[in-house]
């Protein structure tokens, strides 16, 4: 089961994630969310719990649970994002078989 935990203190990194989580469970992974610039903690991450009762105890355990500091966590179930289809995305720009991208002038010039 995958889960989404926000609210973590700043200087937490993926071991000090999983480490509390492993309190109610096996923890597969534990990944903190890094700034790409500063590579500090953006205050939130993702866990994978493999084993669903487990991850639904450590749910109820620290949903709204205080850490220092007086932050409040929110432990929730991870939503899917819906990746994009194939060739529907920003950067590929191939219309009519054209490998380098863009239009194909012979085809989209226009007689007057």
């Amino acid at each position: 089961m995958k889960l989404f935990v926000a609210g973590l203190p700043y200087d937490f990194d993926d071991t000090d994630l999983k480490e509390m989580f492993e309190l109610y469970g096996d923890v597969a992974s534990a990944k903190v969310a890094l700034d790409r610039e500063t590579k500090k903690s953006r205050g939130f991450g993702f866990l994978d719990m493999p084993n669903d009762a487990e991850a639904k105890d450590a749910i109820q355990a620290l949903n709204d649970a205080k850490l220092r500091g007086g932050k409040q966590l929110s432990v929730k179930l991870s939503e899917e994002q819906p990746r994009p289809a194939p060739g529907n995305g920003y950067g590929n720009n191939r219309r009519n078989d054209n490998p380098r991208g863009g239009s194909d002038f012979r085809n989209d010039r226009r007689r007057y």
